[in-house]
């Protein structure tokens, strides 16, 4: 939810900015044909606010993390052979009538008092199924049978690979050093 409040933010700012730039123009317009003041806190106004529209949006494209995620439980848990890790799978809906769910897997590491690690972010298909390879290795399949090209299945090993569809795990300077592979479609 905190990152749609920033989002809502971000597209206030840059509206405002927008509206201030185009008062800038033509204001500069007027400068220039009618030697009128330049209008330096416009000029100011604009910059800034094209500062912060930049800035949010480096800060959420570099420095993502999956901290924010607030869904339903969806299946799980589904515990590894040796009882090491328990899988859950969570969802969320987005965009209304129109839009769509997406489900994302959360690793709870028994051993490590209770320590939780999103592994698996994407958009939900009809099929859903997680289950155990080895001790290790998760399988989750994602897919939808009718359409192939949007399967999202994937093995992941625990601890060392994760999965983000759009990509914004693998990009994220928090992230990125924490995972040996990063998988995006």
């Amino acid at each position: 939810m905190n990152g749609l409040y920033l989002n809502l933010f971000g597209l206030s700012i840059l509206l405002l900015t927008v509206l201030i730039f185009i008062i800038f123009c033509l204001k500069l317009f007027f400068f220039f044909t009618r030697r009128k003041l330049f209008p330096k806190k416009l000029l100011f106004a604009s910059l800034t606010g094209i500062i912060v529209v930049f800035a949010l949006f480096a800060y959420s494209q570099y420095f993502f993390t999956f901290n924010n995620l607030e869904g339903e439980f969806y299946k799980g848990p589904v515990d590894s052979p040796n009882e090491k890790y328990t899988a859950n799978a969570y969802y969320m809906t987005y965009g209304g009538a129109a839009g769509g769910v997406n489900v994302w897997v959360e690793i709870t590491y028994n051993d490590e008092l209770d320590k939780i690690e999103t592994v698996y972010y994407s958009d939900a298909k009809s099929k859903f199924v997680m289950e155990w390879k080895d001790e290790d290795t998760l399988y989750i399949v994602n897919e939808e049978p009718k359409y192939p090209n949007s399967n999202r299945s994937i093995e992941l090993e625990i601890g060392k690979e994760i999965y983000h569809e759009n990509g914004l795990a693998c990009q994220s300077l928090l992230m990125k050093d924490k995972y040996e592979t990063c998988y995006q479609k």
